[in-house]
């Protein structure tokens, strides 16, 4: 799954940016960026607050938090003065605790493909941007240990499940250009993602990011 949606993404973006040239383009931007997305703890029943049930070890342990550092890329297709198209995908750069007591840490990420209302025109230094649409959200669990073997030691981890979720996106940015085609975007986002309090506090993840970019055929 998680390979299909990179290919995606990937075959998304190629095709906008294979649109540069057409006539009708009012522009087409890429950009990647860094920041972060947050959810809090869940609680198991029977359990302290923000503590979830651990099957492995039979006790109640911290629950598993969404934070970290995150990289996001996307690109955007103008279609009208003031109408297009865009994709998203967003990760964790790193595993995150999950449930340490079992040896589990997670990663989790979004993508998303959106409508996109500029309410300027693109030629402008300061274009506000609004996104709305809808994606998925993966969260793969990994298993990790050591071993150590006349005092060398190693360490493994394996993806040992994957959970999948339909989500609803929307997105408040601002492109700066810094330059005539290039810009800086600060974002926040917003992700609903069905049944994700199954694994975290909330379906709500909201998303901060900053990204650098390039907008193709700006006038």
């Amino acid at each position: 799954m998680l390979k299909f949606t990179i290919r995606t993404i990937a075959v998304f973006v190629l095709l906008i940016l294979a649109g540069v040239n057409q006539a009708k383009a009012q522009g087409v931007s890429a950009y990647f960026g860094v920041g972060s997305a947050n959810d809090g703890a869940g609680t198991s029943p029977g359990c302290a607050s923000k503590q979830v049930f651990d099957e492995v070890t039979s006790a109640c342990e911290p629950g598993p938090t969404i934070g970290g550092a995150f990289g996001v890329i996307g690109a955007d297709f103008l279609i009208l003065p003031h109408l297009g198209v865009n994709a998203e995908y967003s990760f964790r750069f790193a595993q995150a605790n999950y449930l340490p007591g079992a040896g589990l840490n997670a990663r989790p990420s979004f993508y998303d493909f959106n409508a996109v209302y500029q309410p300027t025109t693109g030629d402008r230094r300061i274009v506000p941007v609004l996104e709305g649409g809808i994606g998925g959200s993966r969260l793969s669990l990994y298993f990790n240990q050591s071993s150590c073997i006349t005092q060398i030691c190693q360490s493994s981890s394996q993806v040992v499940a994957t959970s999948n979720h339909f989500q609803l996106h929307g997105a408040v940015g601002v492109k700066i250009y810094v330059k005539s085609d290039i810009f800086i975007k600060p974002q926040f986002d917003l992700h609903w993602v069905h049944n994700l309090d199954q694994q975290y506090g909330s379906d709500f993840v909201p998303q901060y990011t900053i990204a650098v970019g390039y907008t193709f055929g700006r006038h």
